[in-house]
């Protein structure tokens, strides 16, 4: 089993998510195309997922064949990360392909353009081993301070900004980490066996991304390659 860093981001750098339903609509989508089946009736079923904020409805009882294991994933307003790992060989491309071309057909139709959404292809990066997973990890969940806190991975964080901080990331909707503190926020995209590959729960997930972000530049600096930007 092989364990990837992918990431993609708005061509020219240009915002992919302008609003709630837009981050929404992207949340359904990781859920619906890690399918190798096509989606059927796609914007009836994410009307259904709009009610529950969760996961299609219906969802637990279909029988699906998934693409990837999805561990950590977040969006952010001009790129995504996702931190899984493929089921067979080719399904990481074509769960990639899949998410690509269903968020550019709605951003487009919703906004009235047309033409690529995304800077070219996404790109990867192998994840060699448990140690740059556990940063992996806590990386990608972190991605959202950058819009509460400037510049805070090069100046750091006081004890009373990492309360903060927490609180902040308790918030934001858009990414894995609230499913992984405990709060289900979208649980169907997660796959928990993934999750308990690394943590035994969440209060040890909590624990290590709190001293995670408190020695921030001490734990990133030797796996920075690790960090697609």
């Amino acid at each position: 089993m092989e364990f990837y860093h992918t990431y993609n981001r708005g061509v020219e750098k240009r915002k992919i998510f302008l609003d709630n339903l837009d981050y929404l609509r992207g949340a359904h989508d990781l859920y619906e195309f890690n399918n190798i089946n096509s989606v059927v009736n796609l914007d009836r079923r994410f009307e259904g997922f709009t009610k529950s904020l969760k996961s299609p409805e219906g969802a637990e009882k279909e029988m699906r064949e998934i693409l990837v294991s999805m561990g950590a994933w977040c969006f952010m307003p001009n790129h995504y990360h996702f931190f899984s790992s493929p089921i067979k060989d080719g399904s990481l491309a074509l769960f990639h392909r899949k998410i690509g071309v269903g968020l550019a057909n709605f951003f487009n139709t919703k906004y009235e353009r047309s033409g690529a959404l995304f800077q070219g292809r996404y790109k990867k990066v192998l994840v060699e081993n448990d140690t740059q997973a556990l940063q992996l990890i806590c990386y990608i969940h972190s991605n959202p301070l950058d819009l509460w806190k400037h510049k805070w991975k090069e100046k750091g964080l006081t004890d009373p900004e990492i309360k903060t901080a927490l609180k902040f990331l308790e918030n934001y909707r858009w990414s894995g980490h609230m499913d992984w503190w405990g709060i289900k926020n979208f649980p169907s995209i997660i796959d928990y066996e993934f999750m308990h590959r690394f943590f035994e729960d969440p209060k040890e997930y909590k624990d290590f991304f709190i001293n995670w972000l408190k020695y921030y530049e001490k734990n990133t600096h030797d796996i920075k390659k690790m960090f697609i930007e």
